[in-house]
């Protein structure tokens, strides 16, 4: 399957995490990593070209980090402006249909504060809930987010780690491997990858 990552960070020279998620990203053959922040700096979406762009591939990874329990303003914008009715959604909108959404998120908080014991009270897919719903108005399989908490308090160790599942995660969407009624139903999709756990601090 074909793989487009919508790249969307307003400070990425300042995270550590996602340029090492990036990286493993831009290893994969055959990913298409769009930088939405880089290549519309103004706003300015251009909703043909993007359109374009969705209708080659399969599935398509929204990747950001966590901003007020949603995703940074340009990825909404882009969402406004290219998720057209009759393109995306309604009843002549079936440009998506079949394909797969998901998410790459980075969070400040820990695991446990994205828990219902935890500060935010809620796991982070369930604030993820506009997105959830807006793929399947768009007819779209969403599949649950994959998720790196605590930023800022991952050692190197850590982060690569991280960027060694993100990387399997993309190999095995491409070959078309993930375990689909799992990857729906559980909370993070970090528990699907079959590498070592995370080692903690």
């Amino acid at each position: 399957m074909k793989v487009l990552i919508l790249f969307a960070h307003p400070a990425f020279e300042r995270s550590r995490v996602h340029s090492r998620l990036i990286n493993a990203a831009k290893q994969q053959p055959g990913v298409t990593l769009r930088d939405l922040y880089e290549v519309y700096p103004d706003f300015d979406v251009h909703p043909d070209t993007e359109q374009q762009i969705l209708q080659k591939h399969d599935v398509i990874i929204f990747q950001h980090p966590l901003y007020w329990y949603s995703g940074p303003a340009l990825l909404k914008q882009w969402m406004d402006l290219v998720l057209e009715h009759g393109w995306a959604y309604g009843k002549e909108g079936v440009a998506l249909k079949g394909k797969y959404m998901l998410q790459v998120i980075s969070t400040g908080g820990n695991e446990h504060a994205y828990s219902p014991e935890g500060h935010h009270g809620h796991p982070v897919k369930q604030f993820m809930l506009p997105f959830e719903q807006s793929a399947k108005l768009c007819n779209m399989e969403y599949l649950s987010p994959f998720v790196v908490h605590g930023t800022n308090q991952l050692t190197e160790l850590q982060l690569d780690e991280y960027a060694e599942r993100y990387a399997t995660l993309l190999q095995t969407l491409q070959a078309d491997r993930l375990d689909l009624q799992k990857a729906r139903q559980i909370s993070e999709l970090n528990n699907l990858i079959a590498l070592p756990p995370i080692i903690s601090k």
